[in-house]
């Protein structure tokens, strides 16, 4: 008799395959309105790997932002208007070319989500009508709606990948954390019973791209593959 292959462990609803996400804090998407707030505290939040501030906006209310290099507590930082500063959101149209953004909306009003990451940056390289080019971290060139949102700056914790994992156990808890499985046994590594690619020979020894409409216990490889192998030039 078969045991279960991973991804039929993942779909019953183990915690260990679940995000922790009641420890999560804040989305630290934008907000609407035109508003100047200051800094008043700095964290990390188990769901990002950047670094989330919390602002304090004129009327009182607090919000969680994600924080640029350079930033402290008791900043201050502005919202919709056109001032040119650290940590200030302002709509595409507002920033010069090649000032460094991040967090930026893909269409206005969604609160942010390209270039998010710790240490990430994008860079405005044209503007032509009601478009901006921007140069996203990946090298990627996009075409954003100049009404979208984004802050000035780098994203703080960029020098998170530069410490060595060093050992297995700090890559365990390092992928606990976000709810991964650690570690990852190739599915030729095992026996035939375990998984389809199984068995002694350490190969597949089967077609390893499979239909989408395969049952769960054989859905594992190439599914649906259009072409496998090396691209021929």
């Amino acid at each position: 008799m078969g045991k279960p292959i991973t991804t039929q462990k993942r779909g019953k609803g183990s915690p260990r395959y679940t995000a922790p996400s009641h420890h999560y804090i804040t989305e630290a998407h934008y907000s609407h309105g035109e508003k100047h707030g200051t800094v008043v505290d700095i964290r990390h939040v188990s769901s990002k790997t950047g670094v989330v501030m919390q602002v304090m906006w004129e009327g009182g209310k607090k919000e969680y932002y994600l924080a640029p290099e350079g930033i402290s507590v008791g900043s201050t930082i502005a919202q919709g208007y056109p001032e040119i500063g650290i940590g200030n959101v302002l709509a595409l149209k507002d920033i010069p070319e090649g000032v460094p953004i991040f967090n930026i909306e893909n269409t206005p009003g969604d609160g942010g989500k390209a270039a998010r990451a710790s240490g990430s940056n994008a860079y405005i390289i044209a503007k032509n009508g009601n478009k901006a080019i921007v140069k996203l971290p990946s090298k990627r060139v996009k075409e954003f709606n100049i009404g979208c949102r984004a802050t000035i700056g780098v994203s703080a914790g960029g020098g998170r990948t530069d410490k060595p994992v060093v050992k297995a156990g700090n890559m365990l808890k390092k992928r606990r954390a976000r709810g991964h499985l650690f570690p990852v046994v190739r599915g030729v590594a095992m026996n035939p019973v375990e998984h389809p690619h199984g068995g002694s020979q350490h190969h597949a020894g089967k077609a390893t791209t499979v239909r989408r409409t395969t049952p769960p216990g054989r859905k594992v490889g190439h599914i649906a593959a259009k072409r496998t192998g090396r691209k021929k030039r």
